[in-house]
């Protein structure tokens, strides 16, 4: 047994060829992020020209919205192909998949990592559920985001007379990965990372067609580590760099509390948005549908603001919190750290998670919702040309029993006053969300409906619900008219029976 090959940045991309399906693990906020191979690999190829006409694999976003990130491979003849979970931390790469510069794909970031697994193992790629019905599917677009992308990489099969997807498998040349730590036997520790998301996975993936794992650590360990503190065992990994730069976010080196439990006593959740009460008022509104003893999810913007509601009314404890990257409880991040929490009570694999999703684990997922149809169906992933990608959405409101949406009626410009338990339209939005069709089906009702889902769609003035018969308005806030505020500024009318007022306590002006 020997230790590890240790190599700087530049040498171990150099051993990146041509043409490579190259598989790298990170999330949002420069989790995980293998960020000084991702620039090595940037700087290769802007002074060499090499290598060029790379496929990009990667389950969740990463970047800054400007040059790290993914974005640092967001060149033409570099990368020639992506398939990614989520694009929004990479503009570069979101404008080049625009113009057709290259071919863009987008799936569940749960189909990615397990796919990834599934290659690992040498098995036929991942047959699942999850993608039926959504864009995803091959009888809509099949993942396919652009007109550059020919190929169909996702299939659909029947087995004992069941609809599921196949993922087909492809070979991994190249795992970029990374860790806190390497020990000189070669193992890969993540002591300091606030998440391991697919990290064996791509590593796995990667060694099963004979490619190559390069790992990107902090610091090496003068010690083995112990057993139980191995992530990647050292027969997966064929060099590592050591970066002493290494931060655990793009927020700083090292927050203790992201990867450690949260002291007795500590207080469980900062207050609920106090800046924008509309958002309060919708946040609030979703909570109502978390029952105790619940396993929630909650997704990104206006809807991860139920946890602080949840935690404003002392009833987070009530509640198993269940995040994507394989976090379990605690107090998740939001904006460009999303996916992280401070203070977990644990740390899964994502791939582990996302069977747990598979699995029936949650009660309840409060999600966003940027547009909304008259079949129930919503879409997030995708706007004209502009690729957002679903993340984890799909592999979550697909499976949870419960899919709660949250969004403004209107967008882009929409001031109201909040108060007194009542809510008033200033100005309406200049762009409607509930329209007659969705760009792109993110979330399909009819499929919910047909496996016994429930789906709730929350907005600052009113609450849908999808019924057997359609979307059903069933209720609205005290100052708001159905004729004036509501059915005008819907692109389908909804089945209107017994609407009843929203809870008034639902709309303070400030949180307490």
């Amino acid at each position: 047994m020997t230790g590890p090959v240790v190599l700087t940045a530049a040498d171990a991309v150099a051993r990146i060829p041509d043409q490579a399906t190259v598989a790298v693990t990170g999330s949002g906020g420069g989790v995980l992020e293998p960020d000084v191979l991702l620039a090595a690999l940037e700087e290769r190829f802007l002074h060499r020209g090499r290598p060029a006409g790379l496929t990009v694999l990667h389950a969740f976003g990463l970047g800054d919205r400007d040059r790290r990130g993914t974005n640092a491979l967001a060149h033409e003849r570099l990368t020639r192909r992506v398939i990614g979970g989520h694009w929004t931390w990479s503009p570069r790469m979101v404008e080049l998949a625009a113009r057709n510069a290259i071919e863009a794909y987008v799936w569940p970031s749960g189909a990615i990592s397990l796919l990834l697994r599934e290659i690992g193992a040498r098995r036929p790629g991942l047959i699942t559920r999850t993608g039926l019905h959504t864009f995803v599917d091959p009888r809509q677009s099949g993942g396919r985001a652009n007109r550059a992308a020919p190929e169909e990489l996702v299939g659909l099969v029947e087995l004992d007379g069941r609809e599921y997807l196949h993922y087909r498998p492809m070979r991994v040349d190249v795992g970029l990965i990374r860790g806190t730590e390497v020990d000189p036997l070669g193992n890969l520790g993540c002591a300091e990372e606030p998440a391991v998301l697919d990290l064996l996975a791509v590593a796995q993936a990667a060694r099963a067609g004979g490619g190559t794992v390069l790992a990107q650590v902090k610091r090496m360990r003068p010690d083995p580590l112990p057993p139980a503190d191995v992530v990647v065992p050292a027969a997966l990994v064929d060099a590592v760099v050591v970066a002493p730069g290494q931060w655990q976010t793009y927020a700083s080196e090292y927050d203790p509390t992201l990867c450690a439990p949260r002291p007795a006593g500590a207080a469980a959740a900062g207050p609920a948005d106090r800046t924008d009460p509309v958002r309060a008022a919708i946040a609030r509104r979703a909570a109502l549908e978390v029952c105790p003893g619940a396993v929630l999810n909650v997704g990104f913007g206006v809807s991860a603001q139920v946890v602080d509601v949840l935690a404003e009314q002392g009833r987070l404890h009530e509640v198993t919190l269940a995040i994507e990257q394989g976090l379990f409880n605690g107090v998740p991040e939001s904006g460009t750290l999303f996916g992280v929490a401070h203070g977990p009570t644990a740390r899964l694999a994502s791939t582990t998670q996302f069977e747990l999703f598979a699995m029936g684990l949650l009660d309840v997922c409060c999600l966003g919702m940027a547009q909304l149809d008259a079949t129930g169906s919503v879409n997030v992933s995708r706007f004209g040309d502009r690729i957002i990608g679903p993340g984890g959405f799909i592999d979550i409101s697909q499976h949870a029993r419960k899919a709660v949406f949250c969004g403004t009626f209107t967008a882009k410009g929409l001031p109201a006053e909040v108060g007194d338990g009542r809510l008033r339209i200033v100005r309406e939005g200049a762009v409607r969300k509930l329209v007659p069709r969705v760009e792109e089906i993110t979330y399909s009702g009819p499929f919910a409906l047909s496996e016994h889902r429930e789906a709730v769609y929350i907005t600052e003035r009113a609450v849908f619900r999808l019924t057997p018969a359609g979307v059903a308005l069933v209720e609205v806030a005290d100052g708001v008219s159905v004729e004036r505020d509501i059915l005008p500024h819907m692109g389908f009318v909804p089945i209107l029976r017994d609407v009843q007022p929203m809870p008034p306590a639902v709309f303070r002006a400030e949180v307490r």
